[in-house]
């Protein structure tokens, strides 16, 4: 399994909101999608602010991968449901990485609609 790099975990970490896409059945690309990231040690992941029902996540969660662009990082990425057990770490990523934008946004991500659909981002390489 491929990992990030310290570079790549820094820009994804630190990185507001990230692109996501999906591969159409061609291999064409869907058109991207903002969403949240958030670094948890040394792993990368995002949620579906709608939960199960977002449709790049049920396209993502369908094919097993997806495609990412935050800054000057691109990146074809495997995506694999996040640990139960890491739920309390990645809530807390959250809250504090995002708290700027207030409960309104915040709590809805660390609810467990949201927490049900996080997903573990790994580089394809």
């Amino acid at each position: 399994m491929s990992t990030w790099t310290s570079d790549e975990l820094d820009l994804l970490g630190s990185a507001t909101e990230l692109q996501i896409s999906t591969r159409r059945p061609d291999g064409t690309l869907r058109a991207a999608v903002p969403i949240w990231v958030v670094r948890a040690g040394d792993s990368i992941y995002v949620r579906s602010y709608r939960g199960p029902d977002g449709g790049w996540f049920q396209r993502a969660t369908a094919g097993g991968s997806a495609h990412i662009q935050a800054g000057t990082l691109t990146s074809d990425v495997t995506v694999t449901p996040a640990e139960a057990t890491a739920r309390a770490e990645i809530d807390q990523a959250y809250r504090s990485k995002y708290a700027a934008f207030g409960r309104a946004y915040v709590d809805p991500m660390t609810a467990a609609p949201a927490a049900a659909t996080t997903l573990q981002l790994t580089p394809q390489r």
